[in-house]
C-alpha cells in the first residue's frame, strides 16, 4: 500500500511506515527513545482494522499499565470507526488474563467469581501461615516471603515444580509456607496477581481445546514495552501465538532496567530466535531530544555487548552541549544545580519542565534542603519527602522525646517501635490515665507501673524503654546529637530490627537513616536540627504552582522534561557497587541503560554532574568519576571546572579496567589536578 493512498498513514517516516504495513508473521520493532512507538502501535492496528485483515475482536492488544491501555484505546478510537470493526481486546497482562481465567476458572479448581486479593492481604494471609508453622516474622518479614513466592511465580513454577537446594533451611522453609499458601487461595476462591498469568499459563498448557479457542480467534497480537516482559509473561504470549505467529513486539532494549522486579531482557533479545523468520525493523529517528543528547546517549551505550544495537538521531537541531561538571562534594553539587536553577533556567523554562535524576532516593535529601532554603518549590514523583519518610519520622521522634518529655505525640509513634509488648489495650490504659491526670504519657507509665498496674510483659518492656530514655538525656549532655542518635538506634534495637528483618526495603531505609546522621552533622545541636526539622515539614506543604521533579531514573522512564540533572556520577554510587557484586557483567549492563534512560528523558539540555567528595554511610569518602563518565563523546560535552567558574578542558580519562567495580586510582590523578589550582 502506498502512503498516499491512506490518511492515517502520511505522517509515517520510512520505518514507521514498515512497522505499521508489515503485519504478517513475526515482527520485531526495536524502537529507540522518543521515536513514536506509541504512534506505530495504533496506526498498526487501525492499519490490520482498515484492509480488513481482522475484526476488533480477534486483535490482542497487550501494554504493562492500565494508563498505557487507555491511551491507547483513545488513538485507535480516533484513527477507526468502532461501529464497523469492532474493538480490539486491549489492557494488561493482568487484565487480560482476569477475563480469560473468569471463563476457565474451573480447571484450576477455582469458581468464576474468584476474588483477586492485594498485598494487605496476602500479607495477612502469610502471617496466620508463619504463626500456624512457629515461623518467627521478626526475623523474616511476610513482604520478604510474598517476595520470594512472586518470584517463583513469574518463573511459571507452582509450589510442587520449586526446586530448592535442601542445605537451604531458609528458602526451604518458604517453599512450605508456598505450598500452605498456595492451597489456602484455593480454598478461600480467590487469586493473587501473580496467579492470574500462572493459572492461565497452566490452563493453556493442560487443556489444549482451550488453548485453540484463543489461538484461532487471535488472528494479531500487539505487544508494548516487550523488553520488561518476565518468564511467565513471555510464555503467555508464546502460547497465544502459537497457532498463527503473527505477534508484534515493540520496545527497546536499552531501556530494559527491571531485572529487579523479574523483567527478562534475554525475552527481547532472542525474540528472532523464539519466532523463525521473524522481521526486525529499528526505529532510530527521535522526535524528543537535541542531536547532542542523542549521540552523547548512543555513544554510551554502544558499550554494552547485550544489545541489537541502534543510532539515535534527529532532523532537528544539534542543541547545546551536555554540561558535565565536577563538584568539590555533594553539598556544593545540590548548591550549584539550585544556583543554575534559580539564576538561569527559572526566567526561561517552567520548573515543572526541569527534573533532578538520581541513582538512590537518598541523594535527594540535599537537594530538599537547598530548595527550602532557596523557596524553590519541588515534588518528589513516584516517592515520599525526605522527612516524610517512615524511618526518619520514627528517628527524629526518638530525638525529639528525648529533648522534650511532654511531646506525647513522639511517645506514641515510638513506645512500641520496636516491639516492645505494648498493645492497642495496654495503650489505651496509658492515655486515658495521662488524659484524666492532666499528665503527659511518660509520666502515665511511671504511675501505672508504681501502681502495678500494668501487665508484667508490658511492664517490663516499659521500664527498659523509660530507663533508656533517662540514660539518652544525660548522653545528649556528654555527646553531640549526631552521636546520640546513633547510640539510640544502637540500645533501642532499631538498627537490628531493619538489618535482621529480611526486608527488600530495608536496604533503602538504612540509607535514609545514614543520610539523616550526614544532615545532623550541620547542625550545632539538637534544638537547632529539631526546629529545621519542623519548618521544613511544614513548609513542605505549602507549596503551590511550579515544582522542580525530583526522582529516580527508574521512575523516570517513559517521562520527559526539557532540562534534566544527573547528579552523583560517580563509581560505587553510579553504577551501584552492590548491582555489580550480585550480577557482574549483566548488573553493569543493566546501569549504563538507566544512564541511557536518565540522559534521553532531556529534551533540550542535560546536566552531568560527580563530587569529589561525598559523605555516605556515615563517612566522608574521596569519590570517583563515574565509568559512564569515560564513554560520554568529548565532542558532545562541556567539561565546566567548579573552582574556576568557567569552562576547562581537565581530562576525565581514567585509563584502567574495572575488575568487580573496583575503583580506579588513574581518578587520583585528576582529583590531585583539580585541587592544586
Amino acid at each position: 500500500m502506498e502512503k498516499s493512498n491512506s490518511n492515517y498513514l502520511k505522517n509515517l517516516n520510512e520505518n514507521q511506515h514498515k512497522s505499521v504495513i508489515n503485519i504478517d508473521g513475526p515482527c520485531l520493532i526495536v524502537a529507540g527513545a522518543g521515536s513514536g512507538k506509541t504512534k506505530v502501535l495504533t496506526t498498526r492496528v487501525a492499519h490490520i482494522l482498515k484492509t480488513k485483515k481482522a475484526w476488533g475482536n480477534q486483535i490482542l492488544c497487550v501494554t504493562f499499565t492500565n494508563k498505557a491501555a487507555k491511551e491507547m484505546q483513545n488513538r485507535v478510537s480516533g484513527l477507526i470507526n468502532k461501529s464497523s470493526s469492532g474493538i480490539p481486546w486491549l489492557g494488561t497482562f493482568h487484565s487480560l488474563s482476569a477475563k480469560f481465567l473468569r471463563k476457565h476458572a474451573s480447571a484450576v479448581n477455582l469458581n468464576s467469581n474468584f476474588t483477586i486479593i492485594d498485598q494487605d492481604d496476602q500479607v495477612r494471609l502469610i502471617k496466620n501461615i508463619c504463626k500456624a508453622k512457629n515461623i518467627d516474622i521478626k526475623k523474616i518479614s511476610p513482604n520478604f516471603i510474598i517476595a520470594v513466592i512472586n518470584t517463583w511465580k513469574n518463573k511459571g513454577l507452582l509450589p510442587e515444580k520449586v526446586i530448592v537446594n535442601k542445605s537451604n533451611v531458609f528458602e526451604k522453609g518458604i517453599l512450605d509456607v508456598y505450598k500452605i499458601y498456595q492451597q489456602k487461595l484455593l480454598d478461600l476462591n480467590v487469586c493473587d496477581f501473580g496467579d492470574l498469568l500462572l493459572h492461565c499459563v497452566t490452563i493453556f498448557e493442560n487443556n489444549k481445546d482451550i488453548l485453540d479457542v484463543y489461538t484461532n480467534n487471535f488472528k494479531y497480537i500487539l505487544v508494548d514495552e516487550y523488553q520488561d516482559t518476565n518468564f511467565i509473561q513471555s510464555k503467555w504470549l508464546n502460547l497465544l501465538a502459537s497457532k498463527n505467529k503473527n505477534i508484534c513486539c515493540v520496545g527497546d532494549d536499552d531501556q530494559s532496567i527491571y531485572s529487579w522486579r523479574g523483567a527478562e531482557i534475554k525475552n527481547f533479545l532472542n525474540f528472532d530466535k523464539t519466532y523463525k523468520k521473524s522481521k526486525i525493523i529499528r526505529l532510530e529517528q527521535n522526535y524528543r531530544s537535541t542531536q547532542n543528547i542523542l549521540s552523547a546517549a548512543s555513544s554510551l551505550i554502544s558499550n554494552n555487548d547485550g544489545r541489537l544495537g541502534k543510532k539515535l538521531w534527529t532532523s532537528g537541531e544539534a542543541g547545546e552541549l551536555v554540561n558535565l561538571s565536577c563538584y568539590k562534594n555533594g553539598k556544593d553539587e545540590a548548591i550549584n544545580i539550585a544556583d543554575i536553577i534559580e539564576k538561569k533556567l527559572k526566567k526561561n523554562f517552567s520548573l515543572n519542565n526541569v527534573a533532578i535524576l538520581v541513582r538512590a532516593i537518598f541523594q535527594t535529601r540535599e537537594f530538599e534542603e537547598r530548595f527550602l532554603k532557596m523557596g524553590i518549590g519541588y515534588r518528589i514523583v513516584g516517592g515520599t519527602k525526605f522527612y516524610e519518610r517512615a524511618e526518619i519520622k520514627d528517628c527524629v521522634s526518638y530525638l525529639r522525646l528525648i529533648f522534650q518529655k511532654k511531646d506525647d505525640l513522639a511517645f506514641e509513634r515510638i513506645i512500641n517501635n520496636p516491639k516492645r509488648s505494648v498493645g492497642e489495650s495496654s495503650f489505651k490504659k496509658i492515655n486515658e490515665y495521662a488524659n484524666k491526670n492532666k499528665i503527659c504519657l511518660e509520666d502515665a507509665c511511671h504511675k501505672l507501673i508504681q501502681m502495678n498496674a500494668i501487665k508484667p510483659k508490658t511492664k517490663q518492656g516499659i521500664l527498659i524503654f523509660l530507663n533508656q530514655l533517662n540514660k539518652w538525656r544525660q548522653d545528649l549532655l556528654k555527646n553531640n546529637h549526631n552521636k546520640l542518635l546513633e547510640v539510640v538506634l544502637d540500645e533501642s534495637g532499631y538498627s537490628a530490627m531493619l538489618k535482621n528483618k529480611k526486608d527488600l526495603e530495608n536496604e533503602n531505609r538504612l540509607e535514609n537513616i545514614k543520610e539523616l546522621l550526614n544532615a545532623m552533622k550541620e547542625f550545632n545541636n539538637l534544638e537547632g536540627f529539631l526546629e529545621h526539622v519542623s519548618l521544613a515539614t511544614s513548609i513542605d506543604q505549602d507549596w503551590q504552582g511550579e515544582k522542580v521533579n525530583l526522582m529516580t531514573m527508574h521512575a523516570s522512564k517513559g517521562l520527559e522534561f526539557d532540562i534534566v540533572f544527573l547528579p552523583g556520577w560517580e563509581e560505587g554510587l553510579f553504577p551501584h557497587q552492590k548491582t555489580i557484586q550480585e550480577r557482574g557483567d549483566e548488573g553493569l549492563e543493566e546501569e549504563r541503560r538507566l544512564a541511557y534512560v536518565g540522559i534521553t528523558r532531556t529534551k533540550k539540555k542535560a546536566y552531568i554532574s560527580f563530587a569529589m567528595n561525598r559523605f555516605y554511610q556515615g563517612d566522608w569518602l574521596g569519590s570517583f568519576a563515574s565509568r559512564f563518565i569515560d564513554e560520554l563523546p568529548n565532542e558532545n560535552i562541556e567539561k565546566f571546572d567548579f573552582d574556576q567558574n568557567e569552562n576547562k578542558d581537565f581530562e576525565f580519562n581514567q585509563d584502567l579496567d574495572y575488575e568487580e567495580g573496583a575503583r580506579s586510582p588513574g581518578w587520583l590523578r585528576l582529583q590531585k589536578k583539580l585541587k592544586n589550582k
